[in-house]
């Protein structure tokens, strides 16, 4: 079978069948609503105006639509572009669109396209009526009303005689489908032309549509494979996967915050004025959700003072430090021994002496992951790198998968667990073939390859993932048995305890479609995004770009650039501004259908507008992980993290 992807161009023959007797044609072509899982520009709305064209015909307009069975925003663009010249209207999209346009039109409306999935994929419609995705679509012969959805018996070939007083035999309630199309064919003055026509309609050439239903149903659940929900946004990871590591410029100064990390901000130990070593301890931990964090260059403290966060925007408690420009290590970092000599105890505390934190993006302290309270069965070192754009994975488990397999064990070792798993996307062969090859020999270590969809790397995604296990509400990983890690914190480890290094430096992901050149460096924790932006040439199109640290889904964006890298900034992106102007929801449910968290964010969007914070908690606002599918797949176009996050603080604030 084809994979039409929701729905594909009825064959030339057909159309030109079709075209032979109309013109003053306006066309309207949907953008396909599972765009999200298939990445790539739809081509058939330009090859049915070249065919169009081909055969003389008039084309008055045409335009190509987001989620054309959405009627209210479809109608708000049907009314404003409609030539009045049109005489009929071709609609390229699945039989939802078709019948959406076809209510709401008063000229014919055609349907130029087939529909039919084979991977599972359809069903999530705007509207109430459905479509069988038959493999042929009959909308164009009879008025935009489906014969097999609107008749309670899916006759194709008029009505059976046994309607009541417009009312299905079959289904009592239910308007019999023939006579309404008896009625749209009427009104639109082509019921003898339809009456013209041979008694059965059906293509037997084209593939059965019951058959069709049957797979559908068959293969919906691998769309959920490993978990429920995700989508597949557009990559662009081939501006960079092939790209090196370089390492940066040696920055003139650096701007190290303290708080760069989950937990309470490190408290400075050194003044201004003081002269320090790259590695030296420069803040300790306040507590025990803490980080300590040491100097990324050797030179001299020149501040001690407020600067602009990264992540919040405010300003924050950062020490600045002069480079020297002789990198000059503190007497501190020495290698602290073989690993086998090492206890599970003092991995733990040279893992809290470095400083060493989550490196995807949560910097959650890892030593306290590796003291769980509870028995842990699995070390789950994340190498999904499922957010577009981004790189920097990618590259480490590359260029350094002697040193993630290390730092692995050493985590297996802290922790207790007996097994360790290296989760990967199928997008990275390359990285799956090494590391396969780097634990062929280590019995309690297995490379998992994971189907490419985005979350996939969120921690609890993984878990289910890989140990078929689901973190309970409110629940950690080690409710489970489970410690997940990033591949780069692992190579920190690794680093820790073969040099002795604190976490002073970081893997960078440079790149989007608005980078002049793009790049993955190895740079120090507290150089300036400003100047990194500027050693990969600047930006194209500034007055339409968006700056983010971290990833375009999870990523918070920069207005001012002068603030620096963290440890947990995986990347510097350049992307293009997305403006959306949100309208009400209209309950579609598609948000609810990617949740990879099984919640309904549609409840959200509507809560953070009336304050109903109690409305939040009902719904489990809590669980979100603001992974932005909601928002990438809303229909409407609202910002729905940006108010589940709203609802998030009003909670914590005790509102």
């Amino acid at each position: 079978m084809e994979d039409y992807t929701k729905f594909k161009l009825k064959r030339k023959e057909e159309l030109e069948a079709l075209l032979a007797d109309k013109n003053d044609l306006f066309v309207m072509a949907c953008s396909k609503c599972y765009k999200e899982l298939q990445s790539f520009d739809e081509p058939e709305c330009g090859q049915f105006l070249e065919l169009a064209k081909e055969q003389g015909k008039n084309i008055t307009g045409s335009v190509q639509v987001d989620f054309l069975c959405n009627e209210p925003l479809t109608k708000q663009t049907f009314e404003a572009v409609l030539p009045a010249d049109t005489k009929n209207i071709v609609v390229i999209s699945c039989g939802l669109g078709i019948q959406t346009i076809a209510a709401m039109a008063d000229l014919p409306v055609y349907a130029g396209s087939d529909t039919i999935t084979v991977d599972g994929q359809h069903g999530m419609a705007l509207t109430e009526t459905l479509c069988e995705a038959c493999g042929q679509c009959y909308l164009n012969l009879t008025g935009g009303i489906c014969p097999i959805v609107d008749c309670s018996k899916s006759l194709l070939n008029g009505q059976c005689g046994g309607a009541k007083n417009g009312k299905c035999e079959v289904n009592k309630e239910m308007d019999c489908g023939w006579q309404l199309i008896y009625e749209r064919l009427a009104k639109q003055g082509r019921l003898e032309e339809w009456l013209k026509q041979p008694v059965e309609v059906r293509d037997y050439s084209k593939v059965n549509h019951k058959f069709v239903s049957e797979y559908v149903q068959s293969v919906r659940e691998s769309r959920y494979e490993g978990y429920y929900g995700g989508i597949h946004p557009t990559e662009h990871k081939e501006l960079s996967e092939h790209l090196g590591l370089q390492a940066f410029p040696a920055p003139i100064n650096v701007v190290i915050p303290m708080s760069q990390h989950a937990g309470a901000p490190a408290e400075p130990v050194v003044a201004v004025g003081d002269q320090v070593k790259m590695g030296q301890l420069i803040a300790k931990a306040s507590g025990l959700i803490s980080s300590n964090i040491h100097a990324s260059v050797s030179g001299t403290v020149v501040a001690v003072e407020p600067r602009r966060h990264t992540v919040s925007g405010l300003d924050s408690l950062a020490i600045v430090i002069q480079s020297d420009g002789k990198n000059t290590l503190d007497e501190s970092i020495k290698p602290a021994g073989d690993l086998d000599s090492l206890s599970a105890d003092e991995i733990i505390e040279l893992v809290r002496d470095k400083g060493i934190v989550g490196m995807g993006g949560a910097g959650f302290p890892t030593a306290v992951k590796l003291k769980a309270p509870k028995p842990i069965e699995m070390v789950l070192l994340n190498g999904c790198e499922c957010e577009p754009v981004l790189t920097a994975d990618h590259r480490v488990l590359l260029e350094y998968a002697d040193d993630v397999v290390y730092g692995l064990q050493a985590m297996m070792k802290a922790s207790g667990a007996p097994k360790g798993v290296i989760a990967i996307e199928d997008n990275k062969p390359d990285a799956v073939e090494l590391l396969q090859e780097k634990t062929a020999d280590l019995d309690n270590i297995e490379v998992v390859v994971a189907r490419t969809k985005y979350p996939q790397g969120a921690e609890k995604m993984l878990i289910k993932r890989v140990m078929g296990k689901s973190v309970p509400s409110g629940g950690l990983p080690m409710d489970v048995g489970a410690v997940v890690s990033n591949v780069s914190t692992a190579k920190a480890i690794s680093d820790a305890i073969k040099t002795g290094m604190p976490l002073i430096e970081r893997v960078v992901t440079v790149s989007g479609e608005r980078m002049v050149e793009p790049q993955n460096f190895l740079m120090k924790i507290g150089t300036s995004v400003k100047e990194i932006v500027n050693q990969c040439g600047g930006i194209k199109g500034a007055d339409d770009t968006t700056i983010k640290i971290g990833g375009p889904m999870m990523g918070f964006e920069v207005a001012d650039l002068n603030v620096p890298v963290l440890k947990c900034s995986n990347g510097v992106i350049a992307v293009e501004t997305k403006v959306k102007e949100a309208v009400e929801c209209i309950k579609c449910g598609r948000c609810a259908d990617v949740c990879p968290m099984e919640l309904r964010p549609l409840y959200f969007t509507k809560y953070a507008t009336t304050e109903d914070w109690e409305g939040f908690k009902a719904q489990n606002v809590m669980d979100c992980i603001e992974c932005g599918c909601c928002e990438y797949i809303c229909s409407s176009k609202i910002p729905i993290v940006e108010r589940i996050k709203i609802g998030k603080t009003a909670i914590r604030e005790g509102k």
